[in-house]
């Protein structure tokens, strides 16, 4: 690992690294905050997932979660939105390749070399956090629209991985929205059965109810891809028939972006702190 910056902040330090990943086939940068250690008991660690055309940097430079952490005692660990380099497979549009990596595996090619960061997330980034840093097992997730997809995902195919999810603005049913279809349909092909697996509405609707966890999205009214992207409503009504504890709330005159992550973040880790920290 190489470490690319690092940023006294709140007592605490904010860096950003870069590795090489075997499981990206590439080189990988990420950002995270250590907070102030309090005593010789390792912190707990929320996984930011950000969205469409980030990268490990937006976060961790608009959001202002580094004052909540180091209070909360909370690292953060903020990777890119997807692989990088000049071998990796990209699209003229933001919406596909670059900066859209959508959290999954992609099976079609140009994308299947490359295009694997629901493996990194899951095994890849944590292995090498947990390796790296005094860290402790017991992690979160959260993310805002492509990444509150990711994060989404990654809790409901991952029963006991995390302690709690929550998301800012998430694409909440891929299969069905035009980011989702227009990704998918490179990233995974024609099969639309194939698809399900990474839909947040699906993957609920089959899921245990024993192996739920808290969740909280926030959703700003005024978000100017509310009614043809997001349809959080579709996702509240999967997790009324699963039996899902989640909760949806609608923030009226928010948008989609940075400035309502920074109004409602501390929420969130709050959140997050109530089942992270013993």
């Amino acid at each position: 690992m190489e470490l690319l910056e690092e940023h006294r902040c709140f007592d605490g330090w904010q860096q950003r690294w870069r590795h090489d990943s075997t499981t990206l086939n590439c080189a990988m940068t990420f950002s995270i905050f250590l907070p102030p250690p309090r005593d010789t008991t390792p912190p707990p660690v929320v996984y930011w997932l950000s969205g469409l055309t980030c990268t490990d940097e937006n976060f961790a430079t608009k959001a202002g979660a580094q004052r909540v952490a180091a209070e909360l005692g909370i690292v953060l660990v903020m990777p890119d939105t997807s692989p990088r380099g000049d071998d990796v497979a990209d699209d003229d549009n933001y919406d596909l390749g670059k900066g859209a990596g959508f959290y999954l595996n992609a099976t079609q090619a140009p994308w299947a070399t490359h295009y694997r960061m629901y493996d990194y997330l899951r095994d890849e980034l944590p292995a090498l956090v947990q390796a790296q840093f005094n860290v402790a097992e017991r992690s979160a997730i959260c993310g805002h629209s492509m990444g509150g997809h990711g994060a989404l995902i990654l809790a409901l195919k991952n029963p006991g991985k995390y302690t709690s999810v929550s998301a800012f603005a998430p694409i909440v049913n891929p299969t069905r929205v035009p980011w989702g279809q227009k990704a998918f349909s490179a990233y995974l092909g024609d099969d639309k059965a194939m698809w399900e697996a990474w839909d947040s509405c699906a993957l609920m609707l089959k899921s245990d109810p024993a192996s739920a966890i808290p969740t909280l999205i926030d959703q700003g009214d005024t978000d100017q891809f509310l009614a043809d992207q997001l349809q959080p409503a579709v996702l509240a009504e999967a997790a009324r028939q699963s039996q899902w504890p989640l909760t949806l709330r609608i923030q009226s005159g928010f948008d989609h972006s940075y400035w309502f992550i920074a109004s409602f973040i501390e929420d969130h880790l709050r959140f997050h702190a109530q089942h992270l920290v013993k």
